[in-house]
């Protein structure tokens, strides 16, 4: 097992071990580069993996204390846990359904597509779809996505079948399986999808893509990786050039640690990683580490979300089989004619009854509610994700009056809906109620969007210093071996699931990383 000093300053340091963290890991050790991941979780492995939601959830979820404020329904529901991620190697590669989609062209320039949107933030991203293609590629082979490189597309369930239906009656065309990082066939080591349905709570027979199980142990049989778990870091230091030189972390056994550094790069969400960024503020950057443009932790994003279920005469079993393989794109595109700007997609969802019952309409009760309790076996559900609206005032930032586990602030997120996220949200659930409407639905149900596992911006990639966190490559403007390496580089969140691009991002960034070592540029 490899050991690095703490005292080598030669190695780069990424802290969170997720899409974007693992993935760069494995791309730079391939390339020589010693590197040390810093993860705050346990390892855990397909064998520990649980089936079974609460015990799951306790085993693979970030818990720690937040807190949350604004006027969107989660701080009202659940107050303490404003996104549903994951704190354990892997990160929510764990956890994650395996949607692996592109971005479209006009969502890399949403400024440009969309114009001025009243009380947005937006930005066009300083890279482009072109950039973008050839990382792309080598992303989805990496991954197994299918419907590409000749791999075929994941059977679908009874789900995605009265989806397809109702897609089908009402006039849409573009209803799959999906692009999935699930293998449908064996490959790269890893065996098919045997369809146990539980894909939220870690994938049992390793079909689903996780860094856990392919870059980490990829990384780790090249000598150049050491993983330490359970390495919960609150500072991220730098000399009097303003050069990060390290960072600060406390160990499994509480104690605290100091790994010195020639390159830093964080990983650990868009909540955790602008927190770090503030944690660390000091004499020289009094507001935080990359924070002279006030961008670290605005532009918070969660994808405008929601759900709807219908039940039917019939039952269904939607908790059989895949649970994310199906999707309807008609609606992605950008069309104002419908009163918003941006797109969304429908994908088939399915929770567990314990979950169902909890997120279905939180803190209801009555003969509505039981009704849909009563008629688990023969319901249908999908999920609503699209593209929500950046803004300054949805952040993420330091609450003093509330302390973790280290006596350190813990973050809030604070998010308020932006009026097109509204319009959006009503234009969704319209459409997937019509979907099974088409179909014979007996009744249908919207519920609530709830702790979203999609989280982006924060620390966002801008082509002037003044406008964001990081440039094109993840490095931030104001220090250059200090790299955001994670969804919270992403300037707009566009419609599609982000693995896919947070990979992407992560491949790019390696080569970028390599390049800029040799020459001695970092």
């Amino acid at each position: 097992m490899t050991q690095f000093s703490l005292d080598d300053d030669s190695v780069v340091v990424i802290i969170g071990s997720g899409a974007g963290g693992g993935t760069l890991a494995n791309e730079l050790c391939q390339k020589g580069v010693k590197v040390v991941l810093l993860e705050a979780g346990q390892r855990q492995s397909s064998a520990t993996f649980i089936n079974d939601e609460w015990p799951s959830f306790k085993q693979l979820a970030w818990t720690d204390k937040r807190t949350t404020s604004g006027s969107w329904r989660v701080a009202l529901d659940f107050p303490n846990l404003p996104a549903w991620i994951c704190k354990t190697v892997g990160g929510t590669t764990t956890h994650w359904a395996g949607a692996s989609l592109r971005f479209h062209e006009h969502e890399l320039k949403a400024r440009t597509h969309y114009g001025a949107v009243a009380g947005a933030n937006l930005l066009d991203w300083p890279i482009s779809l072109a950039d973008l293609e050839p990382y792309y590629a080598k992303a989805e082979d990496k991954m197994g996505v299918t419907r590409t490189n000749d791999i075929a597309g994941l059977p679908g369930n009874n789900n995605f079948k009265v989806m397809y239906n109702g897609a089908t009656k009402l006039g849409y065309k573009q209803c799959s399986t999906g692009r999935m990082a699930i293998n449908s066939a064996p490959r790269a080591g890893r065996g098919r999808c045997m369809q146990l349905g539980f894909c939220f709570q870690g994938c049992k027979s390793g079909a689903k893509w996780s860094t856990l199980y392919t870059e980490i142990p990829a990384a780790e049989t090249t000598g150049n990786l050491e993983l330490r778990t359970q390495a919960h870091v609150t500072q991220i230091e730098h000399n009097s050039q303003g050069k990060v030189t390290g960072v600060v972390y406390y160990d499994a056994q509480g104690k605290q640690q100091r790994q010195k550094a020639r390159v830093v790069c964080v990983a650990g969400n868009s909540i955790e990683t602008p927190r770090l960024l503030l944690l660390s503020a000091s004499g020289k950057f009094p507001h935080g580490l990359a924070n002279s443009s006030d961008q670290v932790g605005r532009n918070y994003m969660r994808h405008m979300t929601g759900s709807v279920y219908a039940y039917f005469d019939h039952p269904v079993h939607f908790y059989r089989g895949t649970v994310m393989a199906g999707i309807i794109q008609d609606e992605v595109e950008h069309n104002p004619k419908r009163g918003f700007v941006g797109g969304y997609e429908m994908e088939t969802i399915s929770l567990g009854l314990s979950f169902y019952a909890a997120f279905l309409n939180p803190g209801s009760w009555g003969p509505e509610f039981a009704d849909f309790i009563d008629n688990y076996a023969n319901t249908a559900g999908m999920w609503l994700v699209g593209e929500d609206m950046p803004q300054q005032s949805n952040r993420v930032t330091l609450n003093s009056a509330a302390k973790d586990q280290y006596g350190l602030p813990v973050p809030n997120v604070h998010y308020d809906d932006h009026p097109n996220d509204i319009a959006m949200r009503e234009h969704a659930y319209r459409q997937g109620e019509a979907v099974y409407r088409a179909v014979g639905a007996k009744k249908v149900m919207r519920t609530p969007p709830y702790p979203s596992t999609h989280n982006l911006g924060t620390c966002r990639m801008s082509d002037k210093p003044e406008d964001g966190v990081c440039n094109k490559h993840g490095q931030t403007h104001d220090i250059a071996n200090l790299f955001i390496s994670d969804g919270s580089q992403f300037t707009s969140s566009a419609a599609e699931n982000p693995t896919l691009t947070i990979v992407t991002l992560a491949i790019r960034q390696a080569d970028f990383i390599a390049q800029q070592m040799s020459r001695g540029a970092i």
